[in-house]
């Protein structure tokens, strides 16, 4: 369409257009910088527009001898967690634009510019916000990571994921789990693929995509302190909801306003299928403890969920 050269303009219809057309940018292109956008929980249920959706967890189901259900005269009730996701944060992005201000290129050039920003922050915001919810309910494995090998860790946190039971997990597929890493961490591994005679990755690429059969990604926005994050597909819901771009006179001025309003929320709905690292010795405080008996490592548990489930399967053992 011709370059929209006044602000006055903004509100004919061609110049709304633009705004509707600005504004499906922005959200695609938001859905493609979020690195936790594959992980999020799709699974759920209810109109957002009420506040709130829902994400239900079915229990596995076990095994009876033939017969059972008919001497019963009843099947199994389906068990299931219900976790209800408040979409209670909400944000905007709101800009006054004054008339001089688009003398050098035009609204649509000015609206470019601020629209890609607005990608950026939008962006950063959900998938930091995404991480700190992670992280603040993920069990937590004791390994050295002052001294051990960055294989080796890595390795042994991968098999804490995959070896996880309880009565909603028999084992994870290396398929489902992905792994955040700081930039530092993504960095040794990049290191110690460059080591390898054979690695199979072009060390002139920025991303590798898959470790050990684990999807990998890094992340600037990790909680301060964190080196990585092993999660499963799911582990974490955000349900997002913006309006489009709206354009408004700002009364006696010369000025105009856009807007840009969303509204979200984020909860944890699997926090046992999440799992960060902690230095062996290092954790202080009131988390419980597991040895998981078919990796050997010491668990730190701290999400009440996750707490039930350990402490009813046969997989772990409490650690004094």
């Amino acid at each position: 369409m011709a370059r929209i050269e006044s602000l006055s303009l903004l509100t004919t219809d061609d110049a709304k257009l633009y705004l509707t057309e600005l504004y499906g940018n922005v959200i695609a292109n938001v859905m493609r910088s979020l690195t936790s956008a594959r992980m999020k929980n799709k699974d759920l249920s209810g109109d957002p527009r009420s506040g709130s959706v829902v994400a239900k967890r079915f229990a596995n189901a076990t095994p009876k001898d033939y017969g059972t259900a008919r001497a019963a005269g009843n099947g199994e009730k389906i068990k299931a967690e219900e976790v209800v996701v408040m979409i209670d944060d909400d944000k905007e992005f709101v800009e006054e634009i004054e008339e001089k201000d688009i003398k050098l290129g035009g609204v649509d050039g000015l609206m470019s510019r601020r629209s890609s920003n607005h990608v950026l922050r939008m962006a950063a915001y959900l998938d930091t916000k995404f991480y700190k919810c992670a992280a603040d309910n993920a069990t937590k494995i004791e390994v050295d990571l002052a001294a051990g090998a960055v294989e080796e860790v890595l390795e042994s946190c991968i098999q804490e994921v995959e070896n996880t039971k309880n009565a909603f997990v028999d084992g994870v597929p290396r398929q489902m789990i992905h792994m955040v890493l700081n930039s530092t961490w993504y960095g040794k591994i990049r290191n110690s693929l460059d080591k390898q005679v054979r690695s199979n990755v072009d060390t002139g690429d920025e991303e590798f995509y898959v470790w050990h059969g684990v999807e990998v990604v890094s992340s600037i926005n990790l909680p301060a302190g964190c080196p990585f994050i092993l999660m499963v597909d799911g582990a974490v819901a955000q349900p997002v909801m913006s309006d489009q771009y709206t354009a408004e006179k700002i009364p006696l001025s010369n000025a105009w306003a856009i807007s840009l309003f969303y509204h979200n929320g984020t909860s944890v709905v699997t926090p046992d299928l999440i799992f960060t690292p902690v230095q062996s010795g290092a954790e202080k405080g009131s988390a419980a403890k597991y040895r998981n008996v078919q990796t050997g490592n010491i668990l730190h548990v701290s999400n009440a969920l996750t707490k039930k489930l350990v402490s009813k399967s046969t997989q772990y053992t409490t650690v004094a």
